[in-house]
């Protein structure tokens, strides 16, 4: 059963098997992971995935963490994740806003594209309160609207999305900003046009595909983190 506080998501819930495609695309380079290592490495630490999906990041965890916990409210997700069979990794069944974690033992936590977009999200913000062990750090990853062609599609999907607002929402939570440049870079076009399907509405991914030519897209992202 889906947890009721679960907000949907509409691409990865309705669509697994393409969004496995996005994964594989994402970021090829490791500019987040990364990024994220500068700030706080896994290594030995105790690994919070919250919105786990269907695992895809819990073994990059799991080969430096001494313990990996991915939460998802997708029962079908939740039971594609745990066949990665993992000896020091579980997924649990759960929501941002009510995580199956005892109080102070993350030490890394990590959502990517998931759940925390700005303002709304607060529950789940005092959830990683409660759940955070003094000098763990959250990373929160999200798009960054202002920059690069992925954030010029997402800004005419979305164009109420006000960035301005989203980065003094988490200023005012004590997070802090890394502005990154990644990459989609999909092995083939039909890949590339089946996720631009589920993460644009019909008439823009249309017009995205018909203009972007290849496979390779620059991509902005913002990397939220927080000292606890």
């Amino acid at each position: 059963m889906i947890p009721r506080e679960a907000v949907p998501s509409p691409n990865i819930w309705r669509h697994p098997d393409v969004y496995e495609l996005e994964n594989l695309a994402a970021d090829p380079d490791g500019v987040i992971e990364a990024a994220m290592g500068r700030i706080r490495p896994t290594a030995g630490a105790r690994v919070l995935d919250i919105g786990c999906g269907t695992g895809f990041h819990l073994p990059r965890f799991a080969r430096s963490a001494a313990r990996v916990t991915g939460v998802e409210p997708h029962p079908a997700l939740a039971a594609r994740a745990r066949v990665a069979g993992l000896a020091n990794a579980e997924v649990l069944a759960g929501a941002a806003q009510r995580l199956p974690v005892p109080d102070s033992v993350v030490e890394v936590a990590h959502a990517r594209w998931a759940y925390f977009f700005g303002p709304g999200c607060e529950p789940g913000l005092v959830e990683l309160d409660r759940v955070m062990r003094r000098g763990g750090v959250a990373f929160v990853i999200d798009n960054d609207a202002t920059r690069s062609t992925f954030g010029g599609w997402f800004r005419r999907s979305l164009p109420s999305y006000d960035p301005a607002a989203v980065e003094r929402f988490w200023s005012s939570h004590g997070f802090e900003r890394e502005a990154l440049t990644m990459r989609w870079d999909f092995t083939d076009r039909r890949s590339f046009e089946a996720v631009v399907g589920i993460e644009f509405p019909p008439a823009l991914a249309a017009e995205i595909i018909a203009a972007h030519p290849g496979t390779v897209v620059d991509y902005a992202v913002n990397l939220w983190w927080r000292r606890y």
